[in-house]
């Protein structure tokens, strides 16, 4: 008896449960789990740092914030809400999530997600990598003029930077144009097929945006207005992010 009562946790009260609750509607159905376990089932981090959806959750509703804030297993967590959607209450645990990434002194955080970040903030495309915008549309033009020369049919294949009144403004991963520069040609080609209106912009051209995954606010902010800004600029009517 002394064993089992020494694994019981003494529930407590969350500021970070309330502060979640306070922000999504119904309070995020926080309180509505029932524990069946189908979160864990389709989440791809389940079992990593010996935390999973479930128990992430559980600890919260015990309150049991310096377990939630100090496991490292948040940042391993894609935010693709399939645990929301496997969810039969539709508890939004990606939520509290990403309060518990906030809740991370910055300088502390993963030091990939937040130099991809800090890079994007520096840089006018908006690039994880640190592409710049004039690095950007040299690859652009030396791929596409490769593809006109070598693929048969594609001697007319249009690809344009900057192009006011576009329909669309398209948004490129960047690692595309710096690791991988031929995976740009495929989308390229279905534009062209659909005979779609559309052109890339130097400012802004990046779709990635690492900032959201660091839970920084104001820089996720920064970033998107920057893109949103960039597609205004050149008169688009649609923005097309690939991310």
């Amino acid at each position: 008896m002394g064993e089992a009562a020494a694994l019981l946790i003494e529930p407590k009260k969350s500021a970070l449960v309330e502060k979640v609750r306070e922000l999504l509607p119904d309070g995020g159905n926080l309180n509505m789990c029932l524990a069946c376990g189908a979160c864990a089932s389709g989440c791809p981090a389940t079992g990593m740092e010996g935390m999973d959806p479930r128990k992430f959750l559980r600890l919260a509703a015990l309150g049991q914030e310096e377990a939630i804030r100090s496991t490292p297993w948040v940042w391993l967590c894609t935010m693709c809400r399939r645990c929301v959607h496997a969810c039969p209450m539709e508890v939004d645990i990606p939520q509290l999530v990403y309060h518990c990434r906030q809740s991370w002194p910055r300088e502390e955080r993963p030091k990939g997600i937040l130099g991809s970040c800090e890079k994007a903030l520096s840089t006018p495309g908006n690039s994880a990598m640190g592409a710049s915008s004039e690095d950007f549309r040299f690859v652009v033009e030396d791929v596409l003029e490769e593809v006109r020369e070598s693929q048969p049919g594609q001697e007319n294949l249009q690809v344009s930077i900057d192009r006011q009144g576009a329909h669309y403004f398209l948004n490129q991963n960047s690692r595309e144009p710096v690791t991988e520069p031929d995976e740009m040609v495929p989308l390229w080609k279905i534009l062209s097929l659909v005979g779609a209106d559309w052109t890339y912009g130097s400012v802004g051209w990046a779709a990635e945006n690492y900032c959201m995954f660091l839970a920084d606010d104001e820089a996720w902010e920064t970033v998107v207005r920057n893109k949103a800004k960039a597609v205004d600029d050149l008169g688009c009517k649609v923005w097309l992010n690939t991310e």
